[in-house]
């Protein structure tokens, strides 16, 4: 049997196409990066300094606290210049898993909580009281995907997977909008398909929501995007897609394995109920001591981010 390589090189950087060499074997290409990347030396760098200068609980005053305080800070700030967001705007996740359970968490919270009728949420409902509707796409990760079943099947939510095109692999604008119900509390499109590498159409759609969000009463829908996969490869802006929530996941583009949550206005323009409770890191969103070496590590790759978006920029106009 061919032997097989099960781990990355010691130099894993971006720019060595993905070559892969253990000893006593020969180069291998490594082509999935869809799962995962492999770190970029500079983010091997400032996830290694955290660990021997900022090794502090961030919420001490003493030195070591405060290094690590301040590299929290600035991480953030640097997710969301790369998303085009406020740093305000931007919540620290274990992963993109829990970012997506966090929308769906807050949705159907946030239903509730507008119609008044608070406490209904916790079991399933019966008689004629409407759920929260939620519309997906039948592509979406299964972060979404099975999420989402779970609500249904707890009779916590009703539920719209809208398919994608046979032809362009897309979901269709309109088939969206068809599925809107009165009751209809979130959509959430991926951005980039983790198969097929298509670009969903959630800028168009967001502004056509936007403009129903206009005319229709309270609870409004909410839109969500987990852009696991196209941070990184493209250009992503928050403010021109016009969503509420974006999904961010760090190992899909030379980051560790942590994520972030992008929320516009968190608390005030968007809704947002944590999913636990502790000792109010995340300004009491998302509770429990910072992982402060992978933040590090995921704040350092917005300048690798940026510096390739500028290259493939230049390059596209030459």
């Amino acid at each position: 049997m061919e032997d097989r390589v099960d781990r990355v090189p010691n130099d894993p950087s971006p720019s060595d196409g993905g070559t892969l060499q253990c000893e006593g074997q020969e180069e291998r290409i490594f082509m999935d990066y869809n799962a995962t990347s492999p770190l970029d030396p500079a983010v091997i760098e400032a996830i290694t300094e955290a660990l021997r200068e900022a090794w502090g609980n961030p919420s001490s005053n003493y030195l070591p606290g405060k290094k690590a305080k301040d590299i929290i800070n600035q991480a953030r700030e640097n997710i969301a210049r790369m998303v085009g967001g406020q740093a305000d705007d931007i919540i620290f996740m274990s992963g993109g898993t829990e970012a997506n359970n966090f929308v769906f968490h807050t949705a159907i919270k946030y239903f509730w909580d507008t119609l008044g009728q608070n406490g209904r949420e916790d079991g399933p409902l019966t008689g004629d009281v409407a759920l929260p509707h939620i519309i997906s796409s039948s592509v979406e990760h299964d972060s979404i995907k099975l999420t989402a079943e779970h609500l249904l099947k707890m009779g916590r939510a009703d539920l719209t997977f809208v398919p994608v095109s046979k032809v362009t692999g897309q979901v269709d604008i309109d088939d969206v909008m068809r599925a809107i119900k009165p009751t209809t509390c979130l959509i959430s499109i991926m951005l980039a398909n983790n198969e097929t590498g298509v670009l969903m159409p959630v800028k168009e759609i967001c502004s056509r929501v936007r403009e129903l969000n206009q005319q229709r009463p309270a609870p409004r829908i909410l839109m969500h995007s987990d852009a696991a996969q196209a941070i990184g490869k493209l250009r992503v802006d928050c403010q021109e897609l016009g969503v509420d929530y974006l999904t961010i996941v760090g190992h899909k583009f030379y980051a560790p394995r942590i994520g972030a949550l992008y929320v516009r206005g968190p608390g005030t323009t968007s809704p947002i109920f944590p999913m636990f409770f502790g000792g109010g890191q995340e300004r009491n969103f998302r509770p429990g001591t910072e992982n402060t070496p992978m933040i590090a590590g995921l704040g350092k790759v917005w300048s690798c981010v940026t510096l390739f978006l500028i290259l493939s920029d230049s390059e596209a106009h030459l």
